[in-house]
């Protein structure tokens, strides 16, 4: 029997949409009506800017380390840890020695995500 197209996994790396959001930091972006995941994979070092959007997030680092900013906080987290980040707070990651591995969940989609390519804003 062959999966239905509403299932998907982290590591194919066919599925989803794919996106360079900055230098060593690439997502797979799964949107749905009322919610979309992105899995985002942080170089070694890496770090994205600080901004904000209208969108409500929540994020789970599936693996390695790093620095989660948020409304001016400086959080240092590591695998298993997650944060809900409200609409409209300034927000960043920087990744640790080993990289990191995070699964972003958005509600409502972010539509700047919806269509396909490469070199948006976070």
């Amino acid at each position: 029997m062959s999966r239905p197209d509403t299932f998907f996994n982290f590591d194919d790396l066919g599925e989803g949409i794919a996106r360079k959001l900055a230098q060593g930091i690439v997502a797979r972006v799964f949107v749905g009506e009322q919610a979309m995941l992105s899995v985002v994979s942080f170089d070694p070092h890496s770090e994205g800017s600080i901004h904000s959007h209208a969108e409500e997030q929540w994020g789970v680092l599936l693996s390695g380390s790093g620095i989660r900013t948020q409304d001016g906080l400086e959080v240092p987290v590591e695998q298993g840890d997650f944060w809900c980040t409200p609409s409209h707070v300034e927000h960043g990651f920087s990744a640790g020695a080993s990289g990191a591995r995070v699964l972003d969940i958005f509600a409502p989609p972010r539509e700047a995500y919806r269509a396909t390519g490469t070199g948006f804003a976070t």
